[in-house]
This record gives structure tokens, C-alpha cells and sequence, in this order.
């Protein structure tokens, strides 16, 4: 977990090793979320790049009888 600081403007510097991990890059558009108390920020990423990206995942679901 890290440590940022409010600058007077709001302003918050997201810390390297976060910014690596999650590959974020210089102007890319961020959504934030107020959560339970908390803030989120989720990277906007481009829509050409999340093609595929559910590839493989399991769609078989248990459904109640009174629901096939």
C-alpha cells in the first residue's frame, strides 16, 4: 500500500511502482468512483485492445429449475 499526498490544487501523483504495474501512461484517461468512502480509480483502456481478453472463460452457469 502506498502514501500520496493532496497537493492544495487536489492533485495526487499516482507512485511509480503503481503506474508500472498497471502500465498507465502519460494523458491516459482515468474513471474515478466514490466507493464506500473510498476512491477508485479505474484506467480507461482502449477498446481494440480488450478484444479477446474473455477468451476461455468458463459461460456454463447452475440455474434453479424454474429458471431454464
Amino acid at each position: 500500500m502506498e502514501t500520496v499526498k493532496v497537493s492544495p490544487k487536489y492533485q495526487v501523483v499516482i507512485p511509480k511502482k503503481i503506474r508500472e504495474a498497471l502500465e498507465i501512461k502519460v494523458g491516459q484517461k482515468m474513471q474515478i468512483i466514490n466507493y464506500d468512502g473510498r476512491l477508485e480509480f479505474i484506467p480507461v483502456k482502449n477498446i481494440k485492445k480488450m478484444k479477446g481478453f474473455l477468451q476461455g472463460i468458463d459461460t456454463e452457469i447452475q440455474r434453479e429449475k424454474d429458471r431454464v
